[in-house]
């Protein structure tokens, strides 16, 4: 599980102090077809407790990628600094998860493209401001600032929110929120950039072991037995079928290692240290089995382990498809005999590589959090 601290504990204790409702929404908020006027009910909930009265502020977290219940027990940004602010928090679900599904139910609302097609980010910060709108009437706060955070896709939608509402929103708290992804303002492979570094950081050996590994994974995987060998080696849950599931699971373990790299685990440590205290007889697979294992001990299988979809997965397989593409690249694939140093642009030589992968960057950019939870 990741690290519960102070932050978290003092979010979950206030999770008694908030009230439910649930508001009216406009199905579709841009266009004029007789179906656009439908509606349906959108969750959100307020904690009034530390509320000033009229000219107060308010705070209100815009829901993501996932029911809202799962936020709330780990946003403690919110509550830590209400009282200081005498501030009203508000945390509105995204539609289409949680208890915020158009058309009656998850399965009719995700039946096919005419009723996923109000299912876009443009869609979800409209529906922010007409909750806002309508909470500042409740609790006759006409005049009070609002300020919006989110954190990852929520902290796109924050700062997507200030731009497109600034007469709601007097600002944006956007945390880990990958804007600048779009329009080339930052490199696409920066991402994966910092991910190597950290594994660099980490342990020199353990960055060169994992990098002749890509090469080493495809070397075996093209013999005739070579993905029987590869599901042995590494205990899959099931016989591989192709190498790339093996290798978006490895890109996947050290991305989201790198990405909650925080203490007291420290997730990369954890890993270079299975890497690099593997038995020297182990060749360059084997180490790297050592640092999955390390990683997720006590498992009884690795790679391709059986799993049930969440609303997360299912919606946001949707989602990173279609209104929201972030143009985040895979690297190339790197030469596993060179000793040219990682940044060099020429070689594009750091930790992730399989540049012809069906899975996304994007989901391993804004997701991981959701896909590995120990």
């Amino acid at each position: 599980m990741f690290l519960r601290d102070p932050e978290t504990l003092s979010a979950e204790s206030n999770l008694e102090e908030l009230e439910t409702f649930f508001y009216n929404q406009t199905l579709d908020h841009f266009n004029y077809r007789s179906e656009s006027y439908s509606t349906f009910q959108q969750r959100y909930f307020v904690n009034s407790k530390y509320w000033g009265g009229s000219n107060a502020p308010i705070f209100a977290y815009l829901g993501a990628e996932g029911p809202l219940e799962g936020d709330l027990s780990v946003i403690g940004f919110l509550t830590d600094n209400a009282p200081e602010f005498k501030a009203l928090l508000i945390y509105i679900e995204h539609r289409y998860y949680g208890k915020s599904v158009p058309f009656g139910s998850r399965e009719e609302a995700l039946r096919n493209a005419s009723t996923l097609g109000y299912f876009n980010s443009a869609q979800a910060i409209a529906d922010y401001a007409e909750v806002l709108l309508h909470v500042k009437q409740r609790f006759q706060a006409e005049e009070s600032p609002v300020i919006v955070v989110g954190g990852s896709y929520g902290g796109m939608l924050a700062s997507w929110f200030r731009l497109k509402y600034p007469h709601i929103a007097l600002g944006a708290l956007a945390s880990s929120a990958p804007v600048l992804y779009f329009d080339d303002i930052t490199p696409q492979d920066g991402y994966f950039s910092i991910v190597t570094k950290d594994f660099k950081e980490a342990s020199e050996s353990c960055y060169k072991t994992i990098q002749k590994s890509w090469s080493e994974i495809d070397k075996i995987a093209a013999l005739p037995d070579g993905l029987e060998i590869l599901s042995k080696k590494f205990n899959t849950c099931s016989p591989l079928k192709d190498s790339s599931v093996l290798k978006n699971h490895l890109e996947s373990t050290y991305a989201s290692a790198a990405q909650y790299n925080h203490p007291p685990r420290y997730p990369v440590s954890v890993i270079c240290g299975g890497i690099d205290g593997a038995n020297d007889h182990e060749d360059i697979l084997g180490k790297i089995f050592s640092g999955l294992s390390a990683y997720r001990p006590n498992r009884t299988c690795y790679v391709n382990a059986p799993r049930n979809l969440t609303e997360t997965d299912v919606g946001w397989s949707w989602q990173q498809l279609t209104p929201i593409p972030v143009p985040s690249k895979r690297i190339n694939e790197i030469d596993s005999d060179s000793d040219s140093d990682s940044w060099n642009p020429s070689k594009q030589n750091i930790l992730t590589s399989n540049p012809d992968s069906k899975s996304s960057s994007l989901r391993i950019l804004l997701t991981s959090i959701h896909a590995h939870s120990d």
